[in-house]
C-alpha cells in the first residue's frame, strides 16, 4: 500500500547546498520520500511525505525543514472519518500505543 497525504509534504523544504550527503533523512523517513543522487539527498516523492518531522530533526546539517505534525494529524483524522485505523502509519507505537525512541 502506498500512502498519500492531504498536504502532500507542502511544508517540506530541502536546501541542497547545505546537504552533506549523510543519508539520515532516507533512513528515518517512514515513507521513502528521499533518495540519494550524486552524494546529496533529493526529494523522491513529495506526495508520500506525512510531515512527521523525522528528517529535519535528524539532519546534522540543518538542510531540511518541515512543519512537523501536520501530515500525521491529517492522517489520523482521515482514518477516524473513513472508519479506518486512526494512524499516520509511521510505526511509532507498539501494540499498547507506547511511542518508541525512534518515533518521528
Amino acid at each position: 500500500m502506498e500512502y498519500r497525504y492531504f498536504l502532500s509534504g507542502r511544508s517540506l523544504v530541502l536546501d541542497a547546498e547545505k546537504c552533506i550527503g549523510c543519508g539520515f533523512c532516507r533512513e528515518v523517513c517512514p515513507h521513502a520520500v528521499f533518495s540519494m543522487e550524486a552524494g546529496k539527498a533529493v526529494i523522491l516523492e513529495r506526495g508520500r511525505c506525512m510531515e512527521c518531522g523525522a528528517c529535519a530533526r535528524n539532519c546534522p546539517a540543518a538542510a531540511l525543514s518541515v512543519t512537523a505534525g501536520v501530515g500525521c494529524a491529517a492522517a489520523v483524522i482521515g482514518g477516524l472519518f473513513n472508519g479506518g485505523v486512526p494512524t499516520c502509519g509511521c510505526g511509532c507505537g507498539d501494540e499498547k500505543g507506547a511511542k518508541s525512541k525512534s518515533c518521528c
